[in-house]
């Protein structure tokens, strides 16, 4: 079936989801399905009346919480897409990805609404502050008219902008909602549903239904993939209710609603969390899947959590919002603490510098490369969509950036991103090699990699480092004695927090304001 949409799932949900399950719990609000559909009605309908209409964008900056899920879902009902925006950003750049993105409408938490009225904003035809004007857009009883959804209706996912200003990734939502597994889960053996009434009977049944725990910022990818699928199979997503990421409270959630899905983003959501189950705080047993997406996720830290509950799956997904699905890493108890190897299938392939593919166990390095369901190519940006979706042996490939080595039974080393390779003296260093290297040291939480200027090397490797008392020189040798001892760092700094997004990725730009 290539007529998937999110809307059309949606309008047809509240015919086989019980009315009063969750569909969204954040700290102690409860939004029961009946109100979920209801409310994702009316929003629609308010977007509809603004004079936005079928393919027109909705921008979302909010934090997590119940506005975000219910404004994405009525952007689908409308047929809208959905926009993500970085609350992090400035004025500046806000202005630029709201003008980019052509938003007609902009939903926002107040916090931001004094840098939104200094914008200058001509294409917004409807701007919700959550509050009284959100909630009266939700609860009015204007009816959503029906809607023509199509599989080829869009979903936006805008780049952080690491390498260049923020981009708009399309994806047809047919193609997203065929890799997030179709209505199944590939990892539990639940098979795709052929058709929409299969899928309705899995939701009344209860079949594939998830509580997913979701602690990265919506506002990314992979904890706004996974919340969505999660309430497109009529499940229940849980949020925490502070601003940023607390361990406790999401061990508290845990004991209150026994989820068995959450999404987390490597170490920097894992380890504290780790940290917390380690001193007691509370447990995770309900848990079936940890699934980490957006960089690297150290084993022994998912070895920690396999020891707080065996029955656990933990999941390391090699994808960007460029290209799902590139590769898959499993740890359960009984490989626990085993080098992290990402298996692929037929569409994922690495390429040399000659677009070539990479012979298997050569050890040769090359970049990933992905066919078969990826994006459109980047919004408004034929230059840079040219660059990373190229045509290769006859089929369309996306080539994010991401460089690894193939292994001689088809398996993935992951490196990094080439934006971030260190050139040192001539040779290719992936800072994330080097990371996970120096945290597998038992003085080190956490640590990131970058090339500085240096007249003999060209670039030097240096290193921040988070954790307990530390000697440069152990870490340095540490590093040497699994490494090359090119890969080293000459130069290591000791920081009280490494610096990340909210959302878990390396800050390398403070790193090396740090640094310096």
């Amino acid at each position: 079936m290539t007529d998937w949409s999110f809307g059309r799932i949606f309008t047809a949900l509240k015919a086989a989801v019980p009315p009063d399950r969750p569909a969204l719990i954040h700290g102690a609000s409860v939004t029961s399905w009946a109100d979920f559909d209801r409310r994702t009605d009316a929003l629609a309908a308010a977007f509809l009346a603004s004079g936005a209409g079928p393919g027109d964008k909705v921008a979302i900056l909010a934090r997590n919480g119940p506005a975000y899920l219910e404004a994405t879902v009525a952007a689908f009902k409308a047929r809208m897409v959905h926009v993500n925006v970085n609350y992090r950003y400035g004025a500046t750049e806000l202005e630029y990805i709201l003008d980019n993105s052509d938003a007609a409408v902009l939903v926002l938490d107040p916090e931001f609404a004094p840098v939104i009225d200094t914008l200058d904003l001509p294409k917004l035809r409807l701007k919700l502050v959550v509050g009284p004007a959100y909630e009266a857009a939700a609860t009015t009883d204007v009816a959503l008219p029906p809607q023509d959804y199509s599989g080829d209706d869009l979903l936006f996912i805008y780049t952080g902008g690491t390498t260049g200003v923020p981009k708009g990734v399309m994806w047809d939502q047919a193609a997203m909602w065929q890799l997030m597994g179709g209505g199944g889960s590939t990892m539990h053996g639940e098979p795709p549903t052929p058709t929409l009434d299969a899928l309705l009977d899995n939701v009344r049944a209860g079949t594939g239904v998830l509580r997913s725990l979701i602690l990265p910022p919506l506002m990314h990818g992979s904890g706004f993939l996974v919340a969505v699928y999660t309430l497109a199979r009529g499940g229940t997503v849980l949020t925490l209710p502070s601003a940023g990421y607390h361990p406790l409270e999401a061990l508290d959630l845990c004991a209150a609603h026994a989820p068995d899905y959450a999404v987390i983003v490597g170490d920097a959501f894992a380890r504290p969390l780790l940290k917390a189950l380690d001193e007691g705080a509370g447990s995770i047993t309900s848990l079936r899947t940890i699934i980490s997406s957006g960089t690297m996720w150290s084993p022994e830290v998912k070895a920690g959590l396999l020891r707080h509950n065996p029955q656990l799956i933990t999941i390391d997904a090699f994808s960007s919002s460029e290209s799902l699905g590139m590769g898959v890493a499993v740890q359960t108890g009984a490989n626990a603490g085993s080098a992290t190897r990402f298996m692929t299938d037929p569409d994922t392939l690495v390429l040399d510098e000659d677009m070539r593919p990479v012979v298997p166990g050569s050890g040769v390095a090359g970049r990933v490369a992905r066919s078969g369901l990826i994006p459109r190519g980047y919004y408004k940006d034929p230059v840079k969509s040219a660059a990373t979706f190229v045509e290769y042996d006859g089929r369309r490939w996306s080539i994010p950036g991401d460089w690894a080595t193939i292994e001689a039974d088809g398996t993935l080393t992951l490196l990094g991103r080439g934006s971030q390779c260190i050139n040192s003296g001539g040779e290719k260093i992936f800072p994330e090699e080097v990371e996970e290297t120096l945290k597998t040291h038992a003085a080190v939480d956490d640590a990131l990699v970058f090339g500085v200027s240096d007249e003999k090397w060209g670039q030097s490797v240096t290193a921040v480092v988070e954790g307990r008392a530390a000697d440069a020189d152990e870490l340095i040798a540490h590093v040497r004695a699994q490494l090359a001892a090119y890969k080293a760092p000459k130069r290591i700094v000791f920081v009280e927090k490494v610096p990340r997004a909210p959302n878990g990725k390396a800050d390398y730009v403070r790193a090396k304001e740090m640094a310096a």
